[in-house]
């Protein structure tokens, strides 16, 4: 049967073809697997069958280690399961294989091979996952592309239940995964005719089935168990066979060539790469491109990589061959070679081709990107004799001297390939939009079309770069582009920061979206760009995108102008034909949103097609003068400064790639200095907060709230503020005689949330904030930076203190910049601690959102404070968060007992009475973190003192000085998220809050698994959607504050800061003082609920939350029950609002409504029941004691 040509990703493309051989899919979120499962549970709730004419069954677990147990169960039953997932979760995963393996039951995991982390964490694509399950007994089948994922995930499942072996199904995360292709796509009715239903029937009468009940998986003794292993070497004998069988009916079907390896290259090739994954792709039009010019080279494509083949790795090598090169995707420390290279020089041994030299080569790790001028020096070092026969590419290797010299770096793609690149920022649509050019192109024209799309570490408001391909011949291009036919800036603050224009080939285009006229073009575009702008004869073309969206109300989403200005000059397909389709799909995306929503995207794609301005290049832009260049970094923290710039700066300037590796010797642990987020100065916001100090009350809520730390109040003495830079604007400080106040705004640090101006409540109805365009307030750089500069002032603290909502604002955060979402609910919580316990704290930080934009190289937003001290911070895993973290605990507490007892040994030798009476405040208060800290000062000031005397006393002392850092008492801090908290991480949480011990726990809820894209946890509320809960949450939300206050020795806080600061602020400092453990649950807006007004909104969401009964407020304290008192505050009143109102704000909510009305409906009634019975439970507790 002919098949049908669709646009899809590698993801889409697995869950396709697992979709039709799948009774139960059991799966858990990870990057970059996610999305297959996301689309598995879709067409489930759609209704969509399987090949028995049936809907997968789909259950989420709490952990892919959960996962992997309930595949193996499901499969013990009867039924065939698959899951999906990556890195980490696949190592979880392991243990369950071996027993899946040894019980010969036919699994199938796609995995979208991703780093496994380990001196730091990196979510994009390597092999080293896949690599460490060799062992396993699972076969593993290697894809390279989109369309091979298509084709082969076929050939994993139908060798699985024929072979009785299960199969790892691998192909390269996000290069692979995310790419985004025109392919051809299977027709179930062809995979129902290869499928062996008798295999099937097989295996569901050799289940378990107490029907005809045995027993499986027995424990066996030493005389027995080899040889019960050794047993199944039948079926691994007997797979490459049936791998073959399935993949010739493949090659029937659709006229393809798979084979176990797949020779391709010159018949009489000499020297050879052997290689899996997508860089075949890149591999073969590098060698199409070499031969074409006398070359003789070639590529060994692995597909079957377990059990691996010998007799068919020879067979496919030619007779020619001088030299063989393998290229693997992942590091093995101290081993001989890496695993493909050493499974090839076994393989080789005794053969015909035991004397031809092979090289080993190291590759991609974590997504680096592998040019053609890469693999044209792997060839060139082979026919170089191996000058260096252990090497890695893409890389400079000035240390250990294994990197590949690269030369020419020609333009391999096809003819006739147009190649295009985006510049966008996160979160702005640019992404989006281009899924849905390649879909328009793809669909409706008979060209290829090819995207992927680059992001860095930040939430949404980081740089994302699309990389776009059309043509008539099949692309292979899997690489970035750098030789473009068309570049496009969708930020104008970009212009001056990145190198877009070297990307265009002469006679490009490049179309800037900015205000600019022709003279203020002049201004703003560098020497270089000019320069290579006239040089290069590039068309030059502008757009004022961000007028437009404002004049359409679109606010700053104006990728739909933008869209239709591409199609416009990169003539790819006629305009008036792209047009259409860009209205037909905004159409069928905005429909369900109203006419109006339509009209406004339709007006835009006008707009973006009338609204493009011609350039005209003046001669003189030729003889340009200056340099691209990023300032440099100044400052007194030498350690900090050098990283910056030597390591932000450069690769900020998306210029990474280019870092030698001494660029980190000295940092090989993966140690980064805290605080280089303030050198970023990103300047992305549209909109900026202006201070209008006439209607200010002095109230500091706008700094309290802001995610970013990029607003806050300073005291200036009458000498300081007459000596501020120009713009400063002051008033006098209430209470504080003598001092001024100034509320102000780090305005290239600032997102554009508007937060701040949200929650002002002004005087008179008037705001003391009001958002203005960033360019009329950047002279408020130069003031924060004299503010920030200027002395404490201490005495703030006496009239307000630290512990209240205005004085707590007075102190420096040490979280600042972050990369969080602009108008963040994560961030101003843990902003807020640092404030109060910042200077003293540990932080064991839960893979997740909260590690993202809290630890995402190259920034570090957790920074010092002027003493020197901040948050010592560090992420493990997702899983073993609070373990993690009460390993810091116990570290901190075994060696301050260590300290105890020799200060006890110290006082027994009869001391100083100064030094005494030091000493024994200082075990008085161990336990008092802010007691404790002065005290610690002084006991130093005292060892000090005796240490430069003579005697034991003085010997002790110095030994204590020693380790004098672990002398005050710690504030031991564990971040994470609902998904952590709630699923994966419970059971270690749960463990660790029932020690007993003094460690605080801080969970960011946002109901949903927000870093992997929204997917549901058992955080998630009924009746709300989100990825594998497509249909709307059926079950109510898990109660983990009743879970912690079942102990009754945990203090625990239902927090909600936009509902109430004060109550935050107190269950933030209780928690802190509790010597015990303590949890505190703080609501948090995200993205992934699609606010209605959006996320500058969401301290009013989590106001209107608390007022509607969505979210309560409380506090439980044990200290109180000792005194006799009810232990449980309630701190919200009775809701006031609506609760349906209330969530039908919220798209979460409404897509239910208008895919599954009348079970939003009925779900809906059912949440509001739940959440009046919880507030009714609420407060019986608050009764108790009565």
């Amino acid at each position: 049967m002919a098949r049908k040509m669709k646009t899809m990703d590698g993801n889409t493309a697995a869950a396709h073809v697992a979709y039709a051989f799948t009774d139960v899919a059991a799966i858990y979120p990870i990057t970059p697997s996610s999305v297959m499962a996301e689309v598995v549970d879709k067409w489930s709730a759609s209704g969509k069958k399987n090949l028995f004419g049936q809907q997968v069954q789909v259950v989420e677990m709490q952990s892919e280690a959960g996962a992997a147990g309930t595949v193996h169960g499901s499969l013990a039953a009867g039924a065939l399961t698959t899951t999906f997932t990556a890195s980490q979760g696949l190592l979880l995963m392991i243990p369950n294989m071996y027993k899946m393996a040894g019980e010969n039951l036919p699994a199938v995991i796609h995995v979208s091979a991703r780093a496994v982390a380990s001196h730091a964490l990196s979510i994009f694509g390597d092999h080293s996952d896949v690599y460490a399950c060799r062992q396993t007994g699972f076969a593993m089948l290697a894809s390279s592309s989109v369309q091979e994922v298509m084709d082969l995930a076929a050939v994993a499942h139908l060798s699985a239940i024929k072979g009785r072996v299960p199969f790892l199904h691998f192909f390269d995360g996000f290069r692979t995964s995310h790419e985004v292709d025109k392919i051809s796509v299977w027709d179930y009715e062809d995979l129902a005719d290869m499928l062996d239903m008798e295999a099937v029937r097989k295996f569901r009468d050799n289940a378990l089935n107490p029907n005809r009940p045995v027993q499986r998986g027995t424990a066996q003794n030493p005389d027995i168990f080899f040889q019960a292993r050794e047993a199944s070497n039948v079926f691994y004998n007997a797979l490459p066979a049936i791998v073959e069988e399935y993949m010739d009916k493949v090659n029937q079907k659709i006229g393809s060539d798979y084979g176990l390896f797949n020779y391709y290259g010159a018949p009489d090739a000499e020297h050879i790469i052997i290689a899996m994954g997508s860089v075949c792709c890149t591999i073969e039009e590098t060698i199409d491109y070499l031969n074409a010019r006398g070359g003789k080279y070639g590529l060994v494509k692995v597909r079957l990589y377990r059990p691996f083949c010998a007799d068919k790795l020879i067979a496919a090598i030619p007779e020619t061959v001088k030299s063989i090169s393998v290229l693997d995707r992942t590091k093995e420390p101290g081993a001989l070679g890496e695993p493909l290279h050493l499974d090839v020089v076994l393989a080789l041994k005794g053969s015909k081709f035991d004397q031809i030299p092979v090289y080993s080569g190291r590759y991609g790790l974590g997504s680096k990107d592998t040019q053609p001028a890469d693999i044209i020096a792997v060839y060139k070092n082979a026919e170089n004799g191996g000058v260096k026969p252990k090497f890695t590419l893409s890389i400079v290797d000035d240390v250990t001297n294994l990197s590949l010299p690269v030369g020419e770096n020609p333009d391999t793609a096809p003819e006739g390939t147009t190649s295009c690149k985006f510049w966008g920022l996160g979160a702005d649509g640019t992404v989006g939009a281009n899924k849905n050019s390649i879909k328009i192109i793809g669909d409706h024209t008979d060209m290829y079309a090819q995207g992927y799309f680059s992001y860095d570490s930040k939430k949404s408001g980081g740089v994302t770069v699309s990389h776009l391909r059309f043509g008539k011949k099949p692309i292979k291009s899997t690489y970035f582009i750098n030789k473009a036919d068309f570049v496009a800036c969708h930020n104008p603050s970009y212009i001056g920061k990145y190198d877009m224009v070297s990307d265009l080939k002469p006679g490009g285009t490049f179309l800037l979206n900015c205000p600019w006229t022709d003279e203020e073009l002049e201004t703003h575009l560098p020497g270089d760009v000019k320069r290579y702008i006239a040089e290069n004869n590039i068309k030059l073309y502008t757009i004022d995108a961000i007028s437009i969206g404002r004049e359409l109300g679109l606010g700053g989403r104006v990728n739909t102008v933008l869209q239709a200005a591409f199609f416009k000059l990169a003539n790819i397909i006629p305009i008036d034909e792209a047009v259409k389709y860009m209205k037909d799909a905004a159409t069928k995306s905005y429909g369900a949103k109203g006419d109006a929503i339509v009209k406004m995207n339709h007006d835009a794609i006008d707009k973006g097609v009338e609204c493009v301005r011609e350039v005209k290049v003046p001669d003189s832009w030729k003889n340009a003068t200056g340099k691209f260049e990023h300032p440099k970094a100044e400052g007194n923290d030498k350690e900090l400064v050098d990283y910056v710039n030597n390591i932000l700066i450069p690769v900020n300037a998306q210029k990474g790639d280019k870092l030698p590796v001494s660029a980190f010797s000295g940092r090989e642990d993966g140690t980064f200095p805290l605080g280089s987020a303030a050198y970023e100065k990103r300047g992305i916001a549209v909109d900026v907060p202006c201070w209008k100090p006439e209607n200010c009350i002095q109230c500091n809520f706008c700094s309290y709230v802001c995610p970013h730390a990029v607003i806050r109040p300073f005291l200036l003495t009458e000498e300081e503020a007459a000596k501020a830079p120009k713009g400063t604007k002051v008033v006098d400080a209430t209470g504080l005689p003598g001092l001024k106040f100034a509320m102000v705004p780090t305005v290239l640090d600032c997102t554009g949330c508007g937060s701040c101006a949200n929650v002002c409540p002004g005087k008179k109805g008037e705001k003391a904030l009001v958002m203005q365009p960033l360019e009329s307030q950047l002279e408020q750089q130069d003031v924060f930076a004299y503010c920030f500069d200027l002395p404490a002032k201490p005495e703030v603290f006496d009239k307000f203190k630290e512990t209240t909502v205005k004085g707590s604002q007075f102190k420096q955060p040490l979280l600042e910049f972050s990369g969080a979402c602009a108008g963040c609910g994560e961030t101003p919580y843990a902003k807020l601690v640092t404030q109060l316990f910042g200077d003293r704290m540990y932080i064991a930080n839960a893979t997740g959102c909260s590690s993202i934009w809290g630890g995402s190289a190259p920034s570090t937003p957790y920074t010092k404070n002027k003493e020197g001290h901040g948050p010592a911070w560090a992420n493990s895993l997702f899983e073993d968060n609070a373990e993690y973290g009460y390993g810091m605990y116990l570290a901190q507490k075994t060696i301050r007992n260590k300290l105890r007892q020799k200060t006890e040994e110290l006082i027994a030798l009869g001391v100083a009475p100064a030094l005494e009476a030091a000493a024994k405040n200082w075990l008085d208060t161990m336990d008092d973190g802010a007691a404790n800290t002065q005290a610690t000062k002084e006991y130093i000031k005292e060892l000090e003192a005796l240490s430069g005397q003579s005697g034991a006393a003085a010997d002790l002392a110095k030994e204590i000085l020693k380790e004098k850092n672990y002398l005050n008492k710690k504030s031991i801090w564990i971040f994470g998220g609902d998904g952590w908290a709630y699923d994966i991480g419970f059971g270690g949480l749960d463990h660790v809050i029932a020690s007993g011990e003094d460690v605080n726990i801080l969970v960011f809820d946002t109901e949903v698994y927000s870093n992997t894209g929204g997917q549901s946890s058992k955080s998630t509320p009924t009746g709300a959607v989100a990825q594998f809960a497509a249909a709307g949450k059926q079950v109510k939300k898990k109660d983990l504050a009743a879970i912690a206050m079942s102990y009754g020795y945990v203090y625990v806080a239902q927090v909600g800061q936009g509902a109430d600061y004060n109550q935050l602020i107190k269950a933030m400092i209780e928690a802190e003082s509790y010597k015990g453990p303590s949890i505190i649950i703080a609501y948090a807006p995200c993205i992934n609920h699609g606010i209605k007004g959006g996320m500058g909104k969401s301290q009013t969401e989590i106001k209107d939350a608390v007022a509607a009964g969505y979210w309560h407020l409380f506090r439980f304290d044990p200290r109180l029950k000792a005194q006799g008192k009810n232990p449980f505050q309630l701190d919200s009143k009775a809701p006031s609002q609506s609760y349906q109102e209330f969530i039908e704000r919220e798209v979460r909510y409404t897509s239910l409504k208008r895919t599954f009305p009348d079970r939003a409906k009925e779900l809906f009634e059912e949440a509001d029941r739940i959440a009046k019975d919880k507030y009714e439970h609420l407060v019986r507790l608050s009764k108790l004691y009565e």
